[in-house]
C-alpha cells in the first residue's frame, strides 16, 4: 500500500470519486480516479490480488473491479503486463492513439494528445488494420528522421467485417480486401451455406486478427456480386468505409407510424406562413427539399428574407430510434446514381421534405438586411408553410436572364425572383468586403447510359440560382451562431481555423518567387488570401496559385467552441439549413427549439451536457470525413471503368500534384485524374524540387509545375487498386528540353 495511504480509513473517505460512484451506481465502485491515484502512489504495476486487498474492495465487488480494470485498459489508461500486473499506460511511456494506414503498406499512429505522429513500419502494420485504437510506443528514428514506433496493444478494433474478392487456388481459400489501406489477406474458414465462386466481391465477417506471425481469418457472410455489376463500387465503398446502411427493425416500426401528412394539432401555435409565396430552389435530381426562401424589398433599398428550414426536429425526438440512427450515421452520403440517407424516405422525402402546394412544418429564420447587404436584426419562429413552387437552379438563372419568359403561375413569382436576385447582389458585395475565400474549382457529374455504366462525364456548371441560395443559406446559419451566442446557450459550431504558422510561411516565400504583387501577412485574415486570388486570378499561373493556396488551409469541423470560420470570414458560425442531411443541424434545431419554448414558459433553457456535445461534434466530423472518403472511392472507381476502352488516347491535362515519382494530372476533356511517372517524362535525370512544386530536368533544366498545362497519353487502367497512368507526349519535332526553352 502506498505510503500515504491509510488501511484504517474507509473507501468513502479515500476514494475522492465516491459521491459521483454513489450517483451512478446502487453499489458504488472503486473509481478510475483512485485506481490511478494508488498506482502512482505505488510506484509500479500491481496484480488484482494487491488491488483488491489495498484498496479494500469487498468479495461481492471485486467482479465489478475486475470489469472497471478491462474498461481502462481499453481506454489506454492501464496496461496489463506479461505477469498480469496493471500499470499506468503513460508511466510505461505508452502513446495511445489511431492508425492511419497507407495503401503502400505502411502506416502512422495518430495520438490523441497531439504529438507528432509515429511511423508504423509495414512489420507493425501487419498487427493492426486502419483505424484500428492502439497502444504504442517509440521505439527510435527511421532513416528519414521521423519518429517510428512500435504496436504495443490493440485497445479496440476498427473492423468486424471486410469486402473484397474471393479467391479459391489449389485448395486454399482466401479474401483480397477491396480497400487499398488493408494490405493482408484473409483466409476463409468457412462459407456456411454460401458458395461464392472464384473472382466474386464477397463480405467476410473478422473471427481473428492478425498479430504480425499469422494471418487474420474469418468467414464470408454475404455474396455481392460479381465484380464488374453495375452499382457494385457503391456496394465495395459502403461495406469498406462501414458506413451503416440498413435500417434497424425500430427505426422501420417508427417510420412506418408516420402520417403521410402533418396532423392539424401539430400547426397550433405556430406562425403561419402558408400565404408568403415560399418556394424551393434545388437541383434537378433533388429529392429531398429541406430549405424554402422568400425575400421582400424594404424601404430605403433593405430587404426581409425569410429562410423556411424543414422541422426534422418536431418529428425525430430525442432518445428514439430514429435519433439514435440518425446519430449513428451522422449524415446522408452521396454517391453518383445512389443516396444513403440519415433518415428514412417517409420523412427524407416524406413529410419533413418542403414538396410544393402541401402544409409543412419548418423552423423560420426571419432577417432585416440594410441596403449594403448587412444583418440589423433577426428572429427564429417554430411554422406552418405551403411552398409555391419546386424551381430547378437552372430554371431560375433561366428566368432571371430573360432566357426563358414565365408562364402561368411563374409570372407572380418572377418578381420575388427578382427580389432574391437584388439581395444576392447586396449579400455577395458584402461577402466580398468581408474577405470571404472563393477558389475557380471545377465540379464535375457523371451522365449514365441505359446499362448503368458512365456514357460521359461533364463539368457541373454554377449559376446564379445557386449562388443566391447558397447566400441565404449562409446568412442563416450565421444568425442562427449568433443567436446561441447571445443566449450563452452551448452548441456544435462549424470552425475553420487559422493556417497553420508553417504552411503559411511556405505560401509566403513561394509567393514572393512568383513574383505576386501582394504581400503576405505573418498572420494573414482570409481577406488576405481573397485579394491575392482576386489580384491573380488573370494570370498564366492563377491555377497554381490557388492550388497552392487551397493546400494551405486547416480542415473545418464541428466542436463547442464559437471560433473563427476563416474561409467564409466569419467570428462564429454552425449548420442550421439541412437537418435532413447533417446531424449537427438538427441538433442546432433542437437548441433553437429550447430557448424559443424556455421564452415562451418564462424558464431559464435547459442546457445540454458540455462533455456530450463535444463527443457529438468529434462523432459528426468523423462521419464527415467518412462519407467524403467513401464517395470519393466509388467516384474514383467509376472513373477508372470509364477509361478502360480508352487506353492510347491522347489527352491535355492540368499538373495537379508533383511528388517525388512523378506527376499528378486532370484531364480537361473528361474530367479524370492520373498519373505521370517520373520515369516517363523524357530521357533526362529529373529531380523533385518540393519547396517549388515541381520537377526539373537535370541536363535540360524541363520544369514541369503545378498548374501547367500537358499533353498525356493513356497507357493503363488498374480497377483494382483505382489507378489511371498516363505517359508525357511530346509534340511533333520537340525534343526534350525545347517545353522550356519555349517559355522562356
Amino acid at each position: 500500500m502506498p505510503e500515504n495511504e491509510s488501511p484504517s480509513l474507509s473507501l468513502p473517505e479515500r476514494d475522492p470519486m465516491y459521491e459521483r460512484e454513489k450517483e451512478k451506481y446502487e453499489r458504488p465502485i472503486v473509481s478510475r480516479e483512485f485506481i490511478l491515484q494508488y498506482l502512482q502512489g505505488l510506484g509500479r504495476p500491481a496484480s488484482l490480488e494487491d488491488l483488491i486487498e489495498d484498496l479494500g474492495v469487498v468479495e461481492d465487488d471485486q467482479e465489478a473491479l475486475r470489469r472497471r480494470l478491462r474498461a481502462m485498459e481499453r481506454d489506454g489508461q492501464l496496461l496489463r503486463n506479461r505477469r498480469g500486473a496493471y500499470g499506468i499506460a503513460e508511466a510505461m511511456e505508452l502513446i495511445r492513439g489511431s492508425v492511419i494506414a497507407h495503401p503502400d503498406g505502411f502506416g502512422f499512429l495518430s495520438r490523441d494528445d497531439g504529438g507528432k505522429d509515429l511511423f508504423l513500419s509495414p512489420r507493425e502494420m501487419r498487427k493492426v488494420f486502419h483505424g484500428d485504437l492502439i497502444l504504442g510506443r517509440v521505439i527510435g528514428e527511421d532513416r528519414r528522421g521521423r519518429l517510428e514506433g512500435a504496436v504495443v496493444r490493440v485497445l479496440e478494433h476498427a473492423l468486424t467485417q471486410v469486402v473484397g474478392r474471393f479467391h479459391a487456388d489449389e485448395g486454399s481459400r482466401y479474401v483480397i480486401p477491396e480497400d487499398r489501406r488493408i494490405n493482408q489477406e484473409f483466409v476463409v474458414t468457412s462459407s456456411g451455406e454460401l458458395a461464392p465462386v472464384h473472382g466474386q466481391i464477397v463480405v467476410l465477417q473478422i473471427d481473428t486478427y492478425p498479430d504480425g506471425r499469422n494471418l487474420p481469418e474469418g468467414h464470408i457472410v454475404e455474396i455481392l456480386g460479381e465484380h464488374m455489376a453495375p452499382g457494385m463500387e457503391v456496394e465495395i465503398a459502403v461495406r469498406s468505409y462501414g458506413l451503416p446502411f440498413q435500417w434497424p427493425e425500430a427505426v422501420e416500426r417508427e417510420a412506418a407510424e408516420i402520417a403521410p401528412e402533418v396532423p392539424e394539432a401539430m400547426k397550433e401555435g405556430r406562425r403561419d406562413l402558408r400565404a408568403l409565396p415560399l418556394v424551393t430552389i434545388d437541383g434537378a435530381d433533388a429529392k429531398d427539399f429541406d430549405d424554402a426562401v422568400y425575400a421582400e424589398a424594404r424601404e430605403g433599398g433593405g430587404f426581409r428574407l425569410f429562410v423556411a428550414i424543414a422541422d426534422v426536429a418536431s418529428y425525430v425526438q430525442p432518445g428514439s430510434a430514429l435519433d439514435q440512427e440518425a446519430r449513428r450515421r451522422g449524415n446522408s452520403v452521396y454517391f453518383p446514381g445512389r443516396v444513403i440517407p440519415m433518415l428514412p424516405e417517409a420523412l427524407s422525402n416524406g413529410l419533413c421534405s418542403l414538396n410544393p402546394h402541401v402544409d409543412r412544418l419548418c423552423m423560420v429564420c426571419e432577417m432585416e438586411f440594410d441596403a449594403a447587404g448587412e444583418c440589423q436584426q433577426f428572429r427564429f419562429a417554430r411554422g406552418v408553410m405551403r411552398s409555391q413552387r419546386r424551381f430547378t437552379y437552372d430554371e431560375v438563372a433561366q428566368l432571371l436572364s430573360g432566357e426563358h419568359s414565365p408562364e402561368g403561375d411563374d409570372v407572380a413569382l418572377l418578381p420575388h425572383l427578382q427580389t432574391l436576385h437584388d439581395l444576392y447582389r447586396s449579400l455577395a458585395k458584402a461577402r466580398e468586403e468581408r474577405g470571404t475565400i472563393e477558389f475557380d474549382s471545377q465540379e464535375s457529374r457523371m451522365i449514365y447510359n441505359d446499362q448503368g455504366r458512365i456514357d460521359s462525364i461533364v463539368p457541373l456548371q454554377r449559376n446564379v440560382a445557386h449562388r443566391i441560395i447558397e447566400e441565404c443559406m449562409l446568412a442563416a446559419n450565421v444568425c442562427a451562431a449568433q443567436y446561441f451566442r447571445i443566449h450563452q446557450f452551448p452548441m456544435l459550431y462549424r470552425v475553420h481555423p487559422e493556417p497553420n504558422a508553417d504552411k503559411i510561411e511556405d505560401l509566403r516565400r513561394f509567393l514572393g518567387e512568383l513574383g505576386v504583387p501582394l504581400r503576405l501577412p505573418m498572420r494573414p485574415r482570409s481577406v488576405d488570401l481573397a485579394q491575392i486570388i482576386e489580384a491573380t486570378r488573370e494570370r498564366p499561373d492563377a491555377n497554381l496559385i490557388q492550388t497552392i493556396i487551397l493546400r494551405s488551409l486547416s480542415q473545418a469541423y464541428y466542436t463547442v467552441d464559437t471560433s473563427l470560420h476563416f474561409g467564409l470570414a466569419y467570428p462564429a458560425y454552425t449548420h442550421f439549413t439541412s437537418p435532413i442531411r447533417r446531424y449537427p443541424d438538427l441538433l442546432v434545431h433542437r437548441g433553437i427549439q429550447e430557448l424559443l419554448d424556455a421564452a415562451a414558459a418564462g424558464r431559464a433553457p435547459r442546457l445540454p451536457v458540455l462533455s456530450e456535445l463535444k463527443e457529438l461534434g468529434q462523432h459528426c466530423s468523423m462521419t464527415e470525413r467518412r462519407a467524403d472518403e467513401a464517395s470519393r472511392e466509388a467516384v474514383q472507381w467509376l472513373k477508372c471503368e470509364f477509361m478502360l476502352d480508352k487506353v492510347g488516347t491522347e489527352y491535355t491535362g492540368i499538373i495537379t500534384g508533383v511528388t517525388g515519382f512523378g506527376l499528378f494530372v486532370a484531364l480537361r476533356e473528361v474530367y479524370v485524374e492520373g498519373l505521370v511517372h517520373i520515369s516517363t517524362l523524357g530521357s533526362d535525370y529529373y529531380h523533385f524540387d518540393a519547396k517549388h512544386y515541381r520537377i526539373v530536368g537535370e541536363r535540360s533544366g524541363e520544369i514541369f509545375q503545378l498548374g501547367e498545362e500537358i499533353r498525356v497519353r493513356l497507357v493503363q487502367v488498374n480497377l483494382d487498386e483505382r489507378k489511371i497512368e498516363f505517359e508525357r507526349v511530346l509534340a511533333e519535332g520537340q525534343s526534350n528540353g525545347e517545353r522550356k526553352r519555349r517559355r522562356r
